[in-house]
């Protein structure tokens, strides 16, 4: 029997035994401290795992930490006029202002900065040029008119703002500028109405967003800055080696095999994969183009860098990707062509993939180093020759297969007697045969012709941009080389005629 009691510390349960005794049932405290121990170590691990993530992030891209150091400074020095009584009487009660104009204006980048720096310093003198002559006709207008025209102002000219941020032009560069505009006009339209020192309050204004402005201009330029120009430059660099690496592991996936250790596998499959960096970098691209127009002149890119001529690139190298795309999704298919009709076209078709993967190669490292190439026209004729080779290949697959080495013994008699071919005992193979590697060959014709674009684009960029050419080092090598030439005929005249000195003096 089962007696339940309530006591002072909760509910005593106590069981009669068979001998009459009583025992009372205490819950046991250890299953609840273990899973107070479990919670808090589960805990701890997630909080180490957090920072181990952290350690990671700031150790792979150091410049985010570089960043955070950045803004830090960028504070404390704006910080200074709130907390020292001869800078905190010159802006007024206004300091504050300087320190919200940094946390929200500095960004990542030199040109993102200085894009929202410069945005919301025009923005707030536009907007405070206009509430102040808005505020001086109102008031002039009585008190009965003074609330209706500035009611209407701030109307009209918020919505006009608002509707210019849909203008794809300026919602790409100046969509902050509009939001501050319409932030600063309608808050000095309306304070104006009952504050007696207008201009005072938005003098201090603007002294203050000036302050936070440069200094975040001053310490973004000065303190390791960070390029998005440079940012784009490395993109686009990076897209066309992993696109080649891309194209190289495709082909050779498919007519050859892979590694097998699976280090080299796990390292092949992320090769095979870089493509899809190009495809999903259409975004960044467009933003690190529109910031680093913003940026002034910095180590190889002069002011008026063809930063469009960038996009153009970026554009291209995608529609090669998608071919890739493609060509990955042929490769990885299930309906395969057979081993001998692979091995027909297995030597064109990797000749061509290793010329169009070397011209891309050779595309990168010229964007890299900014100069321009004497071996692009080279590997380009080698890849036209390398398609006209494929080509070739094409129109005599069915004259130089064999029957012998053909899937006849799989098929009926009937199929025999459609494939045997009745001129010089060759046969037509069956078109789902062909397909799948018809289909990787057309692909790699199309892959190598999109790549000949790119080439014309990164040669107008070399063009626009002044990339250096390669003649002047040559040039300079020469005259380097015969100069040493010459000087080391120069030391062995002097040695023969020397041999010869001492030969007659022993004489």
């Amino acid at each position: 029997m089962v007696n339940v009691k309530e006591t002072m510390g909760g509910l005593e349960w106590s069981v009669k035994v068979a001998d009459g005794s009583s025992r009372v049932l205490t819950p046991e405290s250890g299953p609840l401290i273990r899973r107070v121990q479990l919670g808090l170590e589960g805990l701890v691990l997630k909080v180490w795992k957090f920072f181990k993530k952290a350690w990671d992030l700031g150790v792979e891209d150091p410049k985010k930490v570089i960043h955070c150091f950045k803004v830090g400074i960028a504070l404390t020095l704006v910080s200074l006029f709130y907390y020292m009584r001869p800078l905190y009487q010159g802006v007024g009660g206004n300091a504050m202002w300087a320190v919200m104009t940094v946390v929200v204006v500095f960004e990542y980048s030199v040109g993102a900065t200085l894009c929202k720096c410069l945005n919301r310093v025009i923005g707030t003198c536009l907007a405070g040029a206009l509430a102040v002559g808005v505020h001086w006709i109102a008031s002039r207008s009585g008190d009965r008119f003074e609330p209706i025209i500035l009611g209407t102002s701030v109307f009209i000219l918020a919505s006009a703002a608002t509707f210019s941020r849909f203008i794809p032009s300026v919602k790409a560069r100046f969509d902050y500028g509009a939001m501050i505009f319409i932030l600063t006009f309608s808050l000095v339209s309306v304070s104006g109405y009952r504050v007696d020192k207008l201009f005072d309050m938005a003098h201090q204004r603007l002294s203050t967003i000036a302050i936070g402005t440069s200094m975040c201009i001053l310490i973004s330029i000065v303190v390791c800055p960070i390029w998005a120009g440079e940012d784009l430059h490395i993109l686009i660099t990076r897209n066309m080696e992993k696109l080649a690496n891309s194209l190289d592991g495709c082909v050779s996936n498919y007519f050859m095999e892979c590694a097998s250790s699976t280090d080299d596998e796990e390292d092949f499959h992320k090769k095979l994969q870089g493509y899809k960096c190009a495809l999903n970098s259409k975004a960044t691209e467009e933003s690190l183009a529109n910031l680093a127009r913003w940026e002034p002149a910095h180590g190889n890119f002069s002011f008026r860098h063809p930063w469009k001529q960038y996009l153009k690139v970026g554009t291209l190298i995608r529609s090669c990707a998608y071919c890739i795309e493609a060509l990955n999704g042929s490769v990885g298919s299930e309906n395969q062509a057979p081993e001998f009709i692979k091995n027909h076209f297995s030597d064109a078709c990797l000749r061509l993939s290793t010329h169009t993967s070397s011209t891309m190669k050779e595309l990168a490292v010229m964007t890299k180093t900014m100069r321009k190439s004497s071996k692009i026209g080279f590997l380009v004729g080698e890849m036209n020759n390398a398609v006209q080779h494929l080509h070739k290949s094409m129109e005599s697959l069915p004259a130089n297969i064999p029957p012998a080495q053909s899937p006849s013994a799989e098929s009926s008699e009937t199929d025999k007697s459609t494939s045997t071919s009745t001129n010089n005992n060759s046969f037509a193979v069956p078109l789902m045969e062909l397909l799948p590697i018809v289909t990787v060959a057309s692909l790699l014709l199309e892959i190598a012709e999109r790549v000949e674009s790119v080439v014309d684009a990164v040669t107008e960029l070399a063009s626009m941009a002044d990339f250096k050419t390669e003649k002047v080092e040559k040039k300079l090598q020469q005259k380097q080389a015969s100069v040493n030439n010459k000087h080391d005929k120069e030391q062995h005249q002097a040695s023969q005629e020397e041999l010869t000195m001492k030969a007659f003096q022993q004489v």
